[in-house]
């Protein structure tokens, strides 16, 4: 099985439209998810889509890379696994101090 990273899609488009854009082209998906933000829900404008084999994958890549779908250019890439999160201070900054306030900045005053 190979995954593909499918980029530049138009905001409307759902997951068994991105399946149904690559089965349409005689590529057999073994899936399609287009990637939501979490709060509205509203597409991010990529996805992904896992295809049988990877014969398949790169003759996709050939063939759909810079495709016009609802005037919008397709980017078609071989999928790279997800980096590890580094941003944010959930292991560093959030210490939680006891008996601190809201608006002390987790020091007590005596």
């Amino acid at each position: 099985m190979a995954k593909l990273y499918v980029g530049n899609l138009a905001g409307q488009l759902t997951d068994s439209g991105l399946g149904e854009l690559f089965t349409g082209r005689g590529y057999q998906v073994t899936s399609a998810r287009v990637i939501c933000d979490r709060e509205g829900g509203r597409s991010r404008g990529f996805g992904f889509v896992e295809l049988g084999s990877s014969d398949d994958a790169a003759r996709a890549i050939g063939e759909m890379n810079g495709l016009d779908v609802e005037g919008r250019a397709l980017q078609v890439n071989e999928a790279r696994p997800q980096e590890p999160r580094t941003g944010g201070c959930r292991t560093q900054c959030s210490r939680v101090y006891s008996g601190a306030r809201a608006g002390s900045n987790g020091r007590r005053s005596y």
